[in-house]
Parts: C-alpha cells; structure tokens; sequence
C-alpha cells in the first residue's frame, strides 16, 4: 500500500505543484513579456522572457514558459514523447508563427499515468485559460501576440483541430486530459491581439 501510495504521489506531483503554485502565489498583472531587448531596464520582477526567442511559448496567466520544438511527428509517440522532455510540440505539417494558418503546438501527452511525471508540465494548467487570456508565441526573435477564443474538451479521437486548414493566423493548444491520462483533449485556440 505504501509502494502504491508512493507510485501515485511521483506520478502526480508536477500536476499537484503546478495547481499549488497557481492557487497559492499571486499573479502578477502589470507583466511585460518580451525579448531581452525589448524587457532591457524593467525590473525582472515584473519581466517573462522566453526560454527560447528562436521559438518559444510564454503563457503568463499559468505561468508556462517553454522551448518549442518545431516539426514533431505527431503520430510517432516515440518521437513526440522525446521531444516533451526538452519542451512542448509544434505539430510537423503545420503553420510557424509567422506564416498564415494553424500552428498546432501539444504537450503532456502520456501513454500511462506511471510515463505522465517523466513529461513536462507546461501545459497542465491550460485548462485555466479563459476567452481573453494572453499567449505569446516567440519565433526567430520575434513576438506573437494572441488571445484565447476558445476552449473545448474533445474526444482523443478528433484529429480535425491538428488537421484544420485556415487562411487566417490561428493558434491551437492541446493537451491530454484529465492530466496524466489520454482520455480525452482539451484543445485551446487562440487568434492574433488587434
């Protein structure tokens, strides 16, 4: 019983500590998010800058801040789940920041809930996002602002939102949820700020 215990305490510990790090710390509101130029003489106290200005994601609501890896097989979870150890997953086929249609960006998918603490926990309070919320997609030095539109949890069967074709700049976020699981999808879509 203390082994199980154990099991399940590793096994959800990034999900328990981001849910405490988001209920218990305040949120900062007057943040500025920004390349190292751009946040250059503002106190850090009040600075997000991205892990990775060549392509990065930066979600201060949450406080995600993470390393995309560009053109991840989406399909071949080998390739996919090591591309989650070093940060989250521009779906290969789809649109870069700076072109128009849909970049499609995953993480914290799992195979099992013992394989769910090996992956990062960028997206495990995306589920929190709300119509309005910031994301700001960071690529090749450049920011990218957008506000959430939507957010809907999704059979794990529905592949339309990776496979949607559009001639206007979308952003789409998904995740396995519940966390740790791949039960279902919450999918989190997002157009650019005016």
């Amino acid at each position: 019983m203390t082994v199980s215990a154990l099991i399940l305490f590793f096994t959800f510990y990034p999900v328990i500590k981001e849910e405490i790090k988001y209920d218990f710390f305040p949120k900062k509101s007057d943040v500025k998010v920004g390349t190292r130029s751009e946040v250059k003489g503002i106190s850090t106290q009040n600075v997000i800058v991205p892990v990775d200005e060549q392509f990065g994601i930066v979600i201060p609501k949450i406080s995600a801040n993470a390393k995309v890896i560009p053109e991840v097989d989406s399909q071949n979870s080998d390739i996919y789940q090591r591309a989650l150890t070093k940060g989250v997953a521009h779906a290969k086929g789809t649109a870069f920041p700076d072109e128009n249609g849909n970049t499609f960006i995953f993480a914290h998918s799992s195979a099992d809930f013992f394989e769910a603490s090996r992956y990062n926990a960028v997206f495990y309070l995306l589920s929190k996002l709300e119509m309005g919320d910031e994301i700001y997609l960071f690529y090749r030095g450049i920011k990218y602002q957008y506000r959430v539109t939507e957010k809907k949890n999704v059979s794990s069967e529905e592949a339309f939102y990776l496979e949607k074709n559009t001639p206007e700049k979308i952003l789409t976020l998904m995740t396995c949820w519940p966390p740790g699981t791949t039960l279902r999808r919450l999918i989190v879509i997002a157009k650019p700020a005016s």
